[in-house]
């Protein structure tokens, strides 16, 4: 099983699991940030660096790029012809603003779908359709081997 099909399992395991900002526990509670967080736990077994404390508005109040700079760090940049399951989808919600959003590409094909946490939202599998996919900022892998 690749990367990135075991990355697909884990985040299906997370489905249902409650909109919780900051939270990254499987069936407790999951936030976009805290999903990746939880799979990178089970394909590594440890987080690579301590998120700090972040507020829900933090990329309308810090126009940076943090999330894609620390993406860049811990995960393999794609291109963005090359989608594969278990990629890391980055979205910018505004069209001018930071990357805020995260998901997990879980289907290919015709009907291409991702799996992601948002506000209001349990942890959802959701097609990713034309709105979505024009909002891609980056995509990225997880990394082969132990990490």
């Amino acid at each position: 099983m690749t990367v990135g099909e075991r990355a697909v399992a884990e985040a299906r395991l997370w489905l249902g699991t409650p909109y919780v900002h900051q939270a990254s526990t499987r069936g407790a509670g999951s936030d976009c940030l805290g999903l990746i967080r939880g799979i990178w736990r089970a394909l590594y077994g440890a987080e690579p660096c301590l998120v700090p404390a972040y507020k829900p508005d933090w990329a309308e109040a810090d126009r940076r790029e943090t999330l894609l700079a620390a993406a860049r760090v811990w995960l393999v940049e794609k291109d963005g012809a090359s989608a594969a399951m278990g990629d890391v989808l980055l979205f910018r919600v505004c069209d001018r603003g930071p990357a805020r959003h995260l998901g997990v590409q879980s289907a290919l094909g015709p009907v291409p779908r991702f799996i992601h946490a948002y506000s209001g939202h349990d942890v959802t599998e959701s097609a990713l359709s034309a709105p979505w996919a024009r909002r891609i900022a980056a995509r990225f892998a997880f990394p082969e081997g132990d990490n």
